[in-house]
């Protein structure tokens, strides 16, 4: 009521605004916008996605907090790593080696570099074709900073030298999840 025996607008309003929002929720929208809530993250970024660690010596950690207990200590500074779950300030990787822990968010960077994972040199291309010109050999456990990839090819940098590497013969450029994530630890 307004003071004076009638309703407020608000009030015939709100059985109308109800039925939106009811009709939203029960829409194929409603329903895309409730999944892409599924998928939020702290970081309002995508998992799994790709970071490099930004030190040349990180704490991998059993669970996402400095209380769990260290696993080991990555020493390669722009080693490309997935994450594959993530909390406010800890982030669960996963390595070229499948290896899984977490690790503090401030030791990752959203540069991207890939890895030859395999035991053998990988030609690196000076286009993205097999019978284009070989230009240098990625080695075996390699870095390269990663440009960009298309149709099954990615343009990568590494010693000065650009080139074009397959995309299946480096670690770092696969969407699909690299690790399967391990059971949450126990304190």
């Amino acid at each position: 009521m307004n003071g004076q025996g009638e309703p407020s607008r608000r009030r015939r309003r709100a059985p109308v605004a109800i039925l939106l929002a009811a009709a939203f929720v029960l829409s194929p929208l409603g329903a895309a916008v409730d999944a892409a809530d599924a998928r939020r993250t702290p970081s309002g970024l995508p998992v799994p996605r790709y970071v490099t660690l930004k030190f040349g010596s990180v704490n991998a950690r059993s669970g996402p907090g400095d209380d769990y207990s260290a696993l080991w200590v990555y020493k390669v500074r722009g080693l490309p790593v997935q994450v594959i779950a993530e909390s406010s300030e800890w982030r669960r990787i996963c390595d070229p080696d499948r290896g899984v822990a977490w690790v503090h968010m401030r030791t990752t960077d959203g540069r991207r570099n890939v890895m030859r994972a395999a035991p053998s040199a990988l030609p690196v291309q000076s286009g993205p074709r097999a019978e284009a010109r070989t230009v240098a050999l990625l080695q075996p456990r390699a870095l390269a900073a990663l440009q960009r990839c298309e149709s099954g090819w990615c343009r990568i940098k590494a010693d000065g030298v650009t080139g074009w590497v397959r995309a299946a013969g480096v670690w770092g450029v696969d969407d699909r999840p690299q690790c399967a994530p391990p059971p949450p630890p126990a304190r």
